[in-house]
């Protein structure tokens, strides 16, 4: 637990540092140094390449969480592990690429009209999802070591502040928007070099095949599961492209940018989540691997109060300065003002269904979660196909908000019959309580004159009412185990 909570420390530091750059790029760079169209171009680019990699990786970026366990020693060079993640990959971005040339004329033929920006800049996907893939497998490789700073500095940090860079050099007029989408992609593709030189640095960049790599997991079984991995991996990827490539297709890449806008503001929400569970993947996979169901169920409930904790305060802070937010940015971004409610509520559902996904892919009953995952994508294309054409975005929103929830609540049913554990507790249900009284308090507050000073005066009530009933009430050990903590150190 003490590597856990260092790495999701850091992680989460820097998430956020990163996360308040992502914020001046969504709010105040990018809606103001490029047009609508151009943002969308980025956000397509952007949503399109994990699909791209993630169907080229085949599924072995999970792989290397649930089976680098048995391959792990450092003085055989991990048995090859390493070259067994990267070689079939690689022979699969080479297929994926072939299968992508050849709908260029579908593609062409849908897009053109409502999105021409994307047809003229299709290609450039190609060498944006390769680096993408590279950085994915690394990534997991790296997790598998528990390494996980290095990467969530360069992803969440480095990358945003280079987008940053190439805005302003686009918006001085250095250089012109195609410039701009070269810098922007290759600005997204240096994490993998940096990977490599850290591997490299770490004297873990093992690329010679293992003689006994097939021999210490059965390779039918690393491929099958490999496989399965991929189209349940898939899912998660697939649904962010496929509101954006529906949107384009019937809306423009103006309502792209809206919509992601919007979807991004809400993105904050899964910081510390997303931080934790670079370093909770291996260690829960290590847990199955001992066996150790004691430690799994305690896991499981210990981090669903923490992420739930922590998300409720940004989700509170978040919607309760949604005005604000847009008075910030030009007004036609409004039009994302239900995205980030409705995404909103679906990442809180998220949080507060804790690790099942994780648990159910690292465990043997791994088959049933691509069975959900199958049944997200089609449940998320029927449902915008419904309601995307008389809603617009706010339907995108509200048919990813239903889906979220149904499919979470199949996973923790699925991990409660199969482990006998499930996240909830009555502190679960104190906890929202408190944000209803927390939101209840920002709401009552009437709108002050100054823009920044609302924003200042809300977000500090929300915090003392939500923080104060928290300590309070005892809702979290963690909580005020840590207040008590600081508070002897002082």
């Amino acid at each position: 637990m003490d590597v856990i909570r260092k790495q999701s420390y850091l992680n989460t530091v820097i998430s956020t540092v990163g996360m308040v750059i992502g914020y001046l790029n969504t709010v105040f760079v990018l809606p103001y140094f490029l047009d609508d169209t151009q943002v969308g171009l980025t956000r397509f680019l952007m949503a399109v390449s994990p699909v791209f990699a993630q169907f080229a990786a085949l599924g072995f970026t999970n792989t290397s969480a649930r089976y680098f366990p048995y391959f792990r020693d450092r003085d055989k060079q991990h048995n090859g592990f390493l070259f067994l993640m990267l070689a079939i990959p690689m022979l699969g971005f080479g297929v994926v690429t072939v299968l992508f040339l050849f709908l260029k004329p579908v593609v062409f033929d849908l897009y053109r009209v409502t999105s021409p920006l994307a047809v003229d800049y299709y290609y450039y996907i190609i060498p944006l999802s390769f680096f993408t893939l590279l950085f994915l497998l690394l990534d997991a490789y790296l997790r598998s070591l528990y390494k996980t700073i290095v990467q969530t500095f360069l992803q969440d940090f480095m990358v945003r502040v280079l987008t940053m860079a190439c805005a302003a050099l686009f918006y001085w007029g250095w250089i012109d928007f195609q410039g701009f989408v070269i810098l922007f992609i290759a600005a997204n593709s240096c994490t993998a070099f940096i990977c490599i030189v850290y591997l490299l640095w770490l004297r873990q960049f093992f690329v010679k095949p293992g003689r006994n790599m097939f021999q210490i997991v059965p390779i039918k079984e690393v491929v099958q599961y490999g496989l399965y991995a991929f189209l349940g991996n898939i899912s998660s990827t697939i649904i962010t492209f496929t509101d954006t490539a529906m949107i384009m297709a019937y809306r423009g890449l103006s309502d792209v940018a809206y919509y992601t806008t919007g979807y991004f503001i809400t993105s904050a929400i899964l910081v510390p989540y997303r931080s934790m569970n670079k370093i909770l993947s291996p260690q829960v996979a290590d847990l199955f691997k001992q066996q150790d169901m004691s430690a799994l169920r305690k896991l499981y409930k210990n981090m669903t109060r923490v992420n739930l904790l922590i998300g409720l305060l940004l989700f509170l802070g978040i919607w309760g300065n949604v005005d604000n937010i847009f008075a910030l940015m030009p007004e036609e971004y409004s039009a994302g003002r239900y995205v980030i409610l409705f995404m909103g509520i679906a990442r809180i559902f998220e949080l507060a269904t804790g690790l099942n996904a994780m648990i159910l892919v690292t465990s043997h009953k791994y088959r049933y979660d691509l069975i959900l995952n199958i049944l997200m994508v089609t449940l998320v294309i029927f449902t915008n196909y419904l309601l995307i054409p008389p809603y617009g975005i706010s339907g995108a929103a509200f048919a990813s908000m239903l889906v979220f929830i149904l499919i979470n609540v199949f996973r923790v049913a699925f991990v409660g019959y199969f482990f006998k554990m499930q996240p909830f507790g009555w502190d679960s249900l104190l906890l929202l309580l408190i944000a209803g009284v927390a939101y209840l308090a920002s709401w009552l507050l009437p709108q002050l004159p100054n823009l920044v000073l609302d924003i200042a005066v809300r977000s500090i009530l929300i915090t003392v009412v939500y923080g104060g009933l928290a300590v309070g009430l005892k809702v979290s050990p963690e909580l005020n185990n840590g207040i008590q903590k600081t508070l002897h150190r002082r």
